[in-house]
């Protein structure tokens, strides 16, 4: 049986205006017509429709629409894939606005202050500016820590909280893997450095792995951070010397 004008708008969401466009310019001219004159459309004018609408959702003008569906190259599953890709590669310009566009978020809320309450909830008691002068004082001077100037001065309440969530994470898996007697220089302790160095690079500035060993030296070398992290569990910060190194060691091999 065929469908209606009306309902074939129904199903659709379209106007009946719309369908009847269509129609005048043969676009989408109904199969048949009742004795009395009325359109009638068929499951195939109905998977035309289908077709010219999503054509119109990505753009193309109906007399584009009408030559790339009147193409007699073209059958049922040459539309689908073509409508497939070019569906995909909108999905995908999508995707690259939203994060433009989360990230101009982001930017509108970099003035945001943060109070001593809120300064006491994400670092606890970790003197932000102390670190901060003595970080200046020792490395002032290299695009590192500019990089991690610029990086750091934009970021939000939410964007610390999360840096903080990932590094903890991090933390404790290179804990666990010592805990439970993985080698420093073996697959799971280098993978988890690796992911404990692009850490550093995505939140503060370019970690090369001749930096992350100096790190990692730095960590046993400097009884303040050695005491911080061993505080978590003893020997840390030279296991975490040592998969750093060794994960230098495997990276720059190549």
């Amino acid at each position: 049986m065929g469908r209606t004008v009306g309902e074939v708008a129904r199903l659709s969401g379209q106007t009946v205006r719309t369908l009847h466009h269509y129609d005048r310019i043969g676009l989408l001219v109904p199969a048949e017509r009742t004795p009395s004159g009325y359109r009638s459309y068929s499951d195939g004018d109905l998977e035309r429709l289908r077709r010219i609408l999503t054509y119109r959702e990505l753009g193309f003008g109906l007399e584009e629409i009408a030559e790339i569906l009147d193409d007699p190259a073209a059958d049922t599953r040459a539309h689908l894939l073509r409508q497939h890709g070019l569906v995909t590669d909108r999905i995908e310009r999508l995707r690259a606005l939203a994060r433009s566009l989360e990230l101009l978020l982001e930017a509108d809320a970099m003035e945001l202050n943060i109070t001593p309450e809120e300064r006491l909830e994400l670092f606890g008691d970790f003197d932000v500016d102390a670190h901060s002068a003595e970080a200046e004082r020792r490395w002032g001077g290299c695009e590192a820590y500019a990089q991690s100037q610029r990086k750091v001065g934009s970021y939000t309440r939410e964007d610390w909280r999360r840096n903080q969530a990932e590094a903890a994470e991090i933390h404790r898996a290179l804990a666990d893997a010592m805990a439970e007697g993985a080698p420093a220089d073996g697959e799971r302790a280098m993978d988890l450095a690796e992911r404990h160095r692009a850490h550093i690079t995505r939140w503060f500035y370019d970690c090369t792995t001749e930096i992350h060993r100096g790190l990692g030296a730095l960590y046993v070398d400097d009884e303040r951070f050695t005491a911080t992290i061993d505080a978590d569990a003893p020997g840390l910060s030279r296991y975490l010397r040592e998969a750093f190194a060794a994960n230098a060691d495997r990276r720059e091999r190549g």
